[in-house]
C-alpha cells in the first residue's frame, strides 16, 4: 500500500527504475547492451540500489503475486499529474476495470532482442528480393515474429515458474487445480500457470487475431483493435461522474494492452507504437514468455539468455512461412496446454494437424538451435552448454524450474507465499551484502534525482486539457 520509494526516483522519467500496474510492481530496465552478461550486470547493480532504498519493505521473487487484497485495494501506479503521468495511470484504471486488478499483479521477464546490425547487410545480399534495407529489416524480423510464436511453448516449458499459487489470488479455484495446502493451489504437471487460462489469457483478447504474415497486416490488425468499440467495456463507461476508468471503450485501450507471446517493436518511443512502427519499421522484438525465475536474485539466469538469443536467431534465419488461421488456433492450443500440463508424461502437442510427441519435437527443434549456439559460442561462452541443459530438462520434467519449486514446498512444507517469503528475505540479504563501487552508487543516486527534477518540470510546463492531449494522441494515425 505504500507509494514508489522517492529514493527510486521517479517513475514517469527514470530510464531503467520504474513501475507497471502497480506502485508496489517495482519494472528494472537494462539499456542495450551486447552481451548477455552486460544485461545481468546491470540487472544486478540495480537490484542492489533498490534494495538498499527498500528500508523494510521486500521485493516478492515470483511471477504469481504473494497475498492478494482484493482487487479494488491493489495500488495503481501513480505517475503524477502531468498529462503524460495522467494518460499512464489512467490506462492501468482500466486493465482494473477490465481484467481485474489483480491478474495485472503478475509479474514476469521480458527479454528485448535485435541481431547485430552487421549482419543486415550480409542477409540482405542473400534474401534481399530488392527491398530497402529498412524494409528488409522489418520483412525478416517479422518472420523472427512468426517463428516465435510457432515455439513459444518450448519457452514455457523450460523456463516456466509458476505452477502454484496462493488462494487469495483465485480463492474459487479451477478444475485443474489441488490443494497443496490451506493458502495453496497448485497444478501437478503444469509449467507456467502465469501463462495460461488463469494469467493472462482472456476472453475478449482470446477472439484478437493480430496477424504477423506482414508488418502491415500487424499494424492494421492492431489499429483495428484500439479504434473498435467493444460493447463489453462500453458498459463500464469512460469518463464518469467527473473521472477517467478508462481512455476509451475499444477492444484495446492502446497497443500496449495486447497480450502476446512476441511483440514487434519500433526505435521512437515518443510517439504510438503503430505509427513508429509505419514510419521507421521494426527494431527489435520484445520476448514475453519469461516467468521469474525463483531460484535467481534477479529473476532471470545467463542460461536463459544464452538460449534465448540462440532461439531468436533460429526463428530468424529458418523458413517464416504465413501463419494461417488453423495453424494459430493450433499454436494458442500447443501454448495453453504446455502451460497447464506441459510436464505429463507421454504428452503429445498438436503440430500440423497431427499429435506429436513433445519430447520428439522438442529435441528435434533443437538440433538446429544447437548448431547456431556452436556458432554463438566461438569463445566458449556456454550457448552450448545452455542448449545441453534445456535438452537435460526436456529428457527429465522433474528438472524444470516449475517441478524444483513444487519439490521445494515439498521439502520444506511451506504453503507457497511462506517459501516465497523465505526468499524474499535470501534475496535481500544476497544483496544488501553485494558490495557496490562507490561510482555506481553515486550514479545511481544522480539518476533518480535527476528524473525527479524531470517529473517536477514536466507537471510544472503549461499544457493542454488532458482532453485536447488524448484527442491528439489518437488521432495520429498510421499510413494505410
Amino acid at each position: 500500500m505504500r507509494p514508489h520509494p522517492v529514493a527510486l526516483g521517479s517513475a514517469l522519467t527514470h530510464p531503467h527504475l520504474t513501475t507497471d500496474y502497480s506502485e508496489a510492481l517495482l519494472e528494472f530496465v537494462t539499456p542495450p547492451t551486447t552481451a548477455n552478461w552486460q544485461a545481468l550486470q546491470s540487472l544486478c547493480d540495480s537490484h542492489a540500489f533498490v534494495h538498499r532504498n527498500l528500508g523494510d519493505e521486500l521485493l516478492w521473487p515470483a511471477s504469481m503475486p504473494c497475498v492478494v487484497n482484493p482487487n479494488e485495494e491493489i495500488p495503481i501506479a501513480n505517475y503524477g499529474t502531468s498529462n503524460a503521468g495522467m494518460m499512464r495511470t489512467i490506462y492501468r484504471r482500466g486493465l482494473g476495470y477490465r481484467y481485474g486488478r489483480a491478474m495485472q499483479a503478475i509479474a514476469g521477464a521480458h527479454f528485448n532482442y535485435s541481431p547485430p546490425e552487421q549482419l543486415w547487410p550480409a542477409l540482405r545480399e542473400l534474401r534481399g528480393g530488392g527491398l530497402e534495407p529498412r524494409d528488409f529489416k522489418s520483412r525478416e524480423m517479422m518472420g523472427l515474429v512468426r517463428n516465435y510464436r510457432r515455439h513459444a511453448w518450448l519457452v514455457i516449458y523450460l523456463f516456466g515458474a509458476s505452477p502454484a499459487f496462493c488462494k487469495s489470488f483465485r480463492p474459487d479455484g479451477h478444475a485443474l487445480l489441488s490443494e497443496f495446502d490451506a493458502s495453496t493451489w497448485y497444478a501437478p504437471f503444469a509449467t507456467s500457470l502465469r501463462m495460461s487460462d488463469m494469467g493472462y489469457r482472456n476472453k475478449t483478447q482470446a477472439r484478437l487475431n493480430i496477424s504477423a504474415n506482414s508488418l502491415r497486416d500487424y499494424i492494421q490488425g492492431l489499429s483495428a483493435a484500439i479504434s473498435t468499440v467493444e460493447p463489453d467495456y462500453e458498459a463500464i463507461g469512460v469518463y464518469v461522474d467527473g473521472y477517467y476508468r478508462q481512455l476509451n471503450a475499444n477492444t484495446l485501450q492502446i497497443e500496449n494492452e495486447y497480450y502476446s507471446s512476441i511483440r514487434p517493436k519500433p526505435r521512437r518511443r515518443d510517439i504510438r507504437p503503430t505509427l513508429a512502427l509505419a514510419r521507421d519499421g521494426v527494431e527489435y522484438v520484445e520476448i514475453r514468455s519469461l516467468d521469474l525465475s525463483t531460484e535467481d536474485p534477479v529473476g532471470i539466469n545467463q542460461l536463459q539468455l544464452r538460449f534465448l538469443e540462440a532461439l531468436a536467431l533460429f526463428c530468424l534465419l529458418d523458413d517464416s512461412p504465413p501463419i494461417t488461421a488453423t495453424e494459430q488456433a493450433e499454436i494458442d492450443q500447443r501454448d495453453l496446454h504446455v502451460a497447464r500440463a506441459g510436464r505429463t508424461p507421454g504428452i503429445t502437442l498438436g503440430v500440423g494437424g497431427k499429435q506429436v510427441e513433445m519430447v520428439e519435437y522438442a529435441n528435434a527443434l533443437l538440433e538446429p538451435i544447437r548448431a547456431l549456439a556452436s556458432l554463438l559460442d566461438d569463445a566458449d561462452e556456454g550457448y552450448v552448454a545452455a542448449l545441453e541443459q534445456c535438452r537435460a530438462m526436456i529428457a527429465d520434467p522433474e528438472a524444470t524450474p516449475s517441478a524444483r519449486l513444487l519439490a521445494a514446498l515439498e521439502e520444506t512444507g511451506v504453503g507457497f507465499f511462506e517459501y516465497g517469503l523465505n526468499l524474499a528475505r535470501d534475496h535481500h540479504n544476497y544483496f544488501i551484502a553485494l558490495p557496490m563501487e562507490e561510482a555506481t552508487l553515486a550514479s545511481m543516486r544522480a539518476l533518480a534525482a535527476q528524473s525527479l527534477a524531470e517529473a517536477a518540470a514536466a507537471e510544472s510546463r503549461s499544457e493542454p486539457p488532458f482532453e485536447q492531449y488524448l484527442r491528439q494522441y489518437f488521432e495520429a494515425e498510421p499510413p494505410a
